[in-house]
C-alpha cells in the first residue's frame, strides 16, 4: 500500500500558503506557484539583508563628509586622524553625531586634525 504522509504534507502546503498571503493572483492561491514566489522572495531577503548594510555605511559615510568637509576638512583625512587619535566611534556614531550635534562634531575633527599634526609621516620606499 502507498503511504502519502497525508497530516504532514497537508501541513507543509497550508504553511506555504498562509506565508505567500498578500501575493497576487495564482501565487497566494496555489502550492506550486506560491512555493516558487516564496523560494525567489526569501532569496532576495537573504541578498537584501546584505545589501542594506552596504547602503547604509554608504550614506553614513556622505553625512560624514558633508559636515567634515564643512569644518573644512576631508573625509578621508578625518577618518585617518581619528585612527590616530585612536578613537573608537564608529561611521553610525559619527553620522548621527553629524547630523545632531555640530559642536560634538567640531571637537572630533579638532582632535583628528590635531593627532595628524603629531603623527609620523610614512617614510618613502626606494
Amino acid at each position: 500500500m502507498r503511504v502519502t504522509n497525508a497530516p504532514a504534507s497537508r501541513k507543509r502546503r497550508i504553511r506555504t500558503l498562509k506565508a505567500a498571503k498578500g501575493f497576487r493572483l495564482k501565487r497566494s492561491a496555489l502550492y506550486r506557484y506560491a512555493a516558487d514566489a516564496l523560494d525567489h522572495g526569501r532569496q532576495y531577503a537573504y541578498r537584501d539583508r546584505k545589501n542594506k548594510k552596504r547602503t547604509y555605511r554608504g550614506l553614513w559615510q556622505i553625512r560624514i563628509n558633508a559636515a567634515a568637509r564643512a569644518a573644512g576638512t576631508t573625509y578621508s583625512r578625518f577618518i585617518e586622524g581619528l585612527k590616530a587619535a585612536n578613537c573608537m566611534l564608529d561611521r553610525k556614531v559619527l553620522a548621527d553625531l553629524a547630523a545632531t550635534d555640530a559642536v560634538a562634531f567640531s571637537e572630533l575633527v579638532k582632535l583628528a586634525q590635531s593627532a595628524l599634526k603629531t603623527k609620523a609621516p610614512k617614510t618613502a620606499k626606494a
